[in-house]
């Protein structure tokens, strides 16, 4: 996605979020599983429009991405 990396970490936290990670920033968007949206919690040097672009990609892959929260979890 735009050259970042988006995580999921396995001895993480609920609720349900991704770490974006990039270019030397770091953002974290809570998911809000199942129907979304996800929302910015934390940002680390990302711009607004960066911003608005990592949330788009987030919403259109969001199924997948609470399907693999949930795979690695087991709950949001």
């Amino acid at each position: 996605m735009f050259g970042l990396r988006v995580v999921i970490y396995p001895n993480d936290h609920r609720p349900a979020h991704v770490h974006v990670l990039g270019n030397g920033c770091e953002a974290v968007f809570n998911l809000h599983c199942p129907d979304g949206p996800p929302e910015l919690r934390e940002n680390y040097g990302f711009s607004q429009k960066e911003l608005g672009k990592i949330a788009g990609a987030l919403a259109k892959n969001l199924a997948d991405l609470c399907t693999k929260w949930r795979t690695t979890h087991g709950h949001y």
